[in-house]
């Protein structure tokens, strides 16, 4: 009710003020009228997917792995359970995957085949092939796999910093074992941190910068595609938000830009080249604001600053707020964490920053994990 309350509102008071406005200028003919509405609502029509899911689905491919458990074996004898050594149990997942090359390029969530011992993939023509693991980074839940073929159909990278909330957007996967599933909805946030990934390596922080959809998926569609209306790949479907396992509303993908930056180093070096500032940082509320004599209720404030890091080399102090990290705008964690998600260590990235109520700009040269700029290699 409130909403068509709102919209007659809306409604009424334009045609009051065409009828205001009607002594003072010639009265358009009705057509002329009906053609403006319906070149209006033109403008407002969603896009059709047809061709974009055309294009799309057979790039995305169905991933079934296997592994192997040992689980201890136990016998009871007199209502005393006794250890009888060990048995092997072999496990089956299942997931999807996007062909990012022609030549046999496949990139999916780590989760999909962590621990795998066999990797099968099957196209969307329903040939079966094996695939051998690249390298994976737990820190994004991404990993690349290969299969020996060419030839394929690929998806092109899109430029998720373009996405915009409201943007409509198709999610291409296997969900429940149900091969290339289609479903469609809208990007309904972006930089989400839902703190879901929990499996790093030690010395690695997690990359939560999740672009959020309503587009419906369920267990299986992880490693999925998620695309925009020029069949681009915008994101790999990562998580649904739910109580049960399935579908109730919204589901996560990680950003186009951080998933290729990751699949170029897992390719290239088989680990990810990740560059840090080795800040630790709190979102700026009002409070921390009013207590900090910030400009404006936005930024990161420095909680801490580590020893020695590319923060302190390039003069940033604990008690700075962080206003911008590449000419972007910063106001959550995830978003500084998926900004400098895009460079290598050894890159000259620029920070914009206040102190004292006063901007500063510096050129911060991005450290790796260990303090340095070289290549690690796995």
């Amino acid at each position: 009710m409130k909403r068509t309350f709102l919209f007659i509102l809306a409604v009424s008071g334009l045609m009051m003020q065409a009828c205001a406005q009607q002594h003072d200028e010639p009265r358009q003919s009705s057509s002329t009228v009906q053609q403006s509405q319906r070149e209006e609502v033109s403008r407002l029509t969603l896009t059709d997917f047809t061709d974009v899911a055309s294009a799309s689905i057979d790039a995305v491919v169905h991933i079934t792995t296997e592994m192997t458990q040992m689980t201890p074996l136990y016998q009871s004898f007199f209502g005393f359970i006794i250890p009888q050594g060990v048995q092997r149990q072999t496990y089956s997942a299942y997931g999807s995957g996007v062909i990012i090359t022609s030549d046999g390029y496949i990139l999916t969530n780590n989760h999909v085949v962590q621990d795998a011992e066999s990797i099968m993939v099957t196209l969307n023509d329903r040939r079966e092939l094996p695939a051998r693991l690249v390298g994976n980074d737990p820190a994004t839940d991404l990993a690349v796999i290969k299969i020996e073929t060419d030839g394929l159909t690929y998806l092109p990278f899109g430029n998720s910093d373009l996405v915009r909330v409201g943007e409509p957007v198709l999610a291409i996967g296997n969900p429940f074992n149900l091969t290339s599933t289609v479903t469609s909805g809208i990007i309904s946030a972006k930089a989400r941190n839902m703190h879901i990934i929990d499996n790093p390596r030690s010395n690695e922080t997690p990359l939560e910068s999740f672009l959020q959809t309503d587009a419906a998926v369920n267990s299986g569609n992880s490693g999925g595609a998620l695309v925009n209306s020029r069949a681009e790949l915008v994101g790999i479907v990562t998580a649904i938000a739910s109580g049960n396992g399935n579908y109730i509303g919204y589901s996560f993908a990680i950003p186009s830009n951080i998933a290729v930056k990751v699949a170029a180093d897992l390719q290239r070096y088989g680990y990810v080249q990740r560059g840090y500032l080795g800040l630790q940082v709190a979102e700026v509320d009002a409070t921390l604001a009013r207590k900090a004599g910030a400009r404006a209720i936005k930024g990161l404030y420095v909680a801490k600053v580590t020893e020695d890091c590319a923060a302190a080399r390039a003069g940033i102090r604990q008690g700075d707020i962080i206003l911008r990290v590449a000419g972007k705008e910063v106001n959550t964690f995830a978003e500084m964490m998926e900004e400098l998600g895009l460079f290598t260590p050894g890159d000259e990235v620029e920070v914009d920053y206040e102190r004292d109520g006063h901007g500063y700009t510096v050129k911060v040269i991005l450290l790796n994990s260990q303090g340095n700029t070289q290549i690690i290699r796995k």
